[in-house]
């Protein structure tokens, strides 16, 4: 059947509210911070043919659950739950993501599923929280559920449950957590449903074809043929594992471009790392990693706003084929490798991808960003109960070609911080800090965007848990801009790792942590003075910034000193010589054996 064009419109437009509806409702009546407060959790929409249909959030797959529970044995009420890291078909990357799956009806056969995952609070394992920084096993990181019937028609499991609450620290929030999922995309497949009932299967199944068929036209006329046909290599390191000393562990991307599609083949990836940050992604072809790759595309759109229209849905996926190694690399791990700090790998991958193809299209790109970290304290309040508090604290973005990073931006759609006000009155600290963290955007004429500062006093002795990459590599910079601020913690003055599982905190002590800045992306001397001082003045860059980093010179009074300016930037300039096209800050050199970049840019 061919689609009517109206119709199409308001099955996407049902897709997207239903999709929005399912995460509102999680937020309202889930009980975990994580989920309800940092809304770490998100919603998706697939069809029969397990294809994802909306693209305003991300979400795992449907592939593992109709690999054990065939279709044709599916009933109303059913719902679907896993988190197993390796049973998931690439679409679930550590264990306290949980995942729950409920088939939509119409007629008494499976039309569509509604699926949500998001990060809870524990699921059991070594450390509270679930994510051992120091783990060697999968078996450390918590209870690992394969793909099971949570809900048989309308009716919980509640032995499953049992198993599953008894297992984490955190029982009854994890019980709401689930509660509120289950509830949302049963919900949501209801609605879903009456889309259906309205305008019949083959008027909607087409519409999701053409839905899809758009997307892949789309992408390929105004995205991918912004890069030249060729062949372009980039890669770009974590720095540490919880396990060995700090090391360039490689993510390597060769690209090379057709007229039809782009292929991401990542031979040349380091061996899977022995501690957690390995993530298992070359199943079913890899197409978990097509989506989440596939947003970084976008940037090559004609405007901005452009840009802000395009979802990534499956129709990206034909435009992309994947080449993963053998098996034992930090992609391809082989159970039970551990993975609960895969944010390691996938998001060096975001920033592999768009390195490459900046260098494939002059440096379009936005520089580099690392906008993802665990920071929390656990231990006992003044009542003798035990409490978690984790956060996944932001960073700033990359310059881009047409603006300044982000500031305080988090990867995940919608995430946030865990606001003062309830911090303070649910846990046994003060929050004494939280702004910008001055300077540390990445110079450029686009300046990175800013990291946060984070100030923490305890008022009962505790434990500090951290799970951070970029804490000696920077955020690099693009087209001459310069690498933005690595991430930082200390207590009371002793310097952190930003692996760390269970530092011992004083009532009394200041936690400070300092997340990353984004690189900058071109020249910071062709920077407008007059937008320095504009940084200067609120607060994103310091006088001294201004002068070092820019080349310039501020009256008492906040104004640019055009004359002294001129002559430090031309001064510098000369000091200087030629911008490099990538920048890498201080920390790669250290770890890199000495290695210079311009040995780097021969890749």
């Amino acid at each position: 059947m061919k689609a009517d064009p109206i119709v199409v419109e308001i099955v996407e437009g049902t897709l997207a509210s239903v999709e929005r509806e399912v995460e509102t409702a999680i937020a309202r009546t889930a009980r975990s911070p994580m989920i309800r407060d940092a809304h770490d959790f998100r919603a998706g929409i697939h069809d029969r043919r397990l294809r994802k249909l909306t693209g305003r959030s991300y979400s795992a797959l449907v592939h593992p659950i109709v690999r054990d529970f065939p279709i044709e044995t599916m009933r109303p009420g059913d719902v679907f739950f896993h988190n197993d890291v390796y049973l998931s078909e690439g679409g679930i990357g550590h264990l306290p993501d949980l995942c729950v799956t409920v088939p939509v009806f119409h007629d008494g056969e499976v039309v569509a599923f509604v699926q949500a995952f998001g990060h809870h609070d524990d699921i059991g394992g070594a450390v509270p929280g679930s994510m051992p920084s120091h783990a060697r096993s999968a078996f450390e990181e918590g209870l690992m559920v394969p793909p099971i019937r949570l809900w048989d028609q309308g009716v919980p499991n509640e032995a499953a449950l049992r198993i599953m609450t008894r297992n984490s620290r955190m029982p009854d929030s994890l019980a709401g957590d689930l509660d509120a999922e289950c509830s949302a995309c049963l919900m949501g497949a209801r609605r879903l449903g009456e889309l259906f009932d309205r305008y019949g299967r083959a008027q909607v199944e087409a519409c999701f074809d053409a839905i899809l068929d758009r997307t892949t036209e789309t992408f390929r006329r105004e995205i991918l043929s912004k890069i030249p046909d060729g062949t372009y290599v980039w890669e770009d390191y974590a720095e540490h594992d919880g396990v060995d000393p700090p090391r360039l562990h490689t993510q390597r991307i060769t690209l090379t471009k057709t007229p039809e599609k782009v292929v991401i083949d990542f031979t040349g990836t380091s061996p899977q790392a022995k501690g957690p940050i390995n993530h298992a992604g070359d199943y079913a072809d890899g197409v978990f990693l097509k989506k989440w790759l596939a947003p970084v595309l976008r940037n090559l759109a004609d405007t901005p706003e452009r840009m802000a229209e395009l979802d990534v849905n499956e129709g990206v996926v034909p435009l992309i084929e994947m080449r993963f190694p053998e098996k034992g690399t930090l992609l391809t791990p082989i159970f039970p490798a551990p993975t609960n700090a895969r944010t390691f790998v996938i998001l060096r991958l975001l920033g592999v991808l768009a390195g490459v193809l900046a260098k494939a299209t002059g440096g379009r790109m936005p520089a580099d960003q690392e906008t993802i970290r665990y920071t929390g304290v656990y231990g006992e309040d003044a009542s003798g109960n035990p409490y978690l508090m984790r956060e996944v604290l932001g960073g700033g973005s990359g310059g881009r070609y047409y603006a300044d990073g982000e500031d305080t931006i988090h990867v995940v759609p919608d995430s946030r911080n865990i606001p003062v006000e309830f911090a303070e009155s649910r846990w046994p600290f003060v929050v004494e800090r939280l702004g910008l963290a001055v300077d540390s955007g990445g110079p450029g004429e686009k300046r990175g965007g800013l990291g946060y500062d984070k100030h923490i006093r305890m008022l009962r002795d505790a434990h500090f848990m951290s799970i951070a990459d970029r804490s000696i590599l920077s955020c690099w910079g693009v087209n001459g801009g310069r690498a933005g601020r690595p991430f930082r913690v200390d207590i009371d003055g002793r310097p952190m790792e930003g692996l760390v599982d269970d530092e011992p905190v004083k009532a009394g002590q200041v936690i400070r942590i300092r997340t990353t800045g984004g690189g900058g992306w071109g020249d910071p001397l062709n920077r407008d003075p007059q937008a320095v001082a504009d940084d200067v003045r609120d607060g994103k860059v310091s006088v001294e910034g201004a002068r070092d980093d820019y080349g310039v010179v501020l009256t008492a009074d906040g104004e640019v000193d055009k004359t002294a300016t001129d002559d430090l930037r031309r001064r510098m300039a000369v000091e200087r010589g030629p911008a490099p096209f990538f920048d890498r800050g201080p920390g790669y050199p250290l770890l890199a054996g000495g290695r210079t970049e311009s040995e780097f840019d021969r890749l």
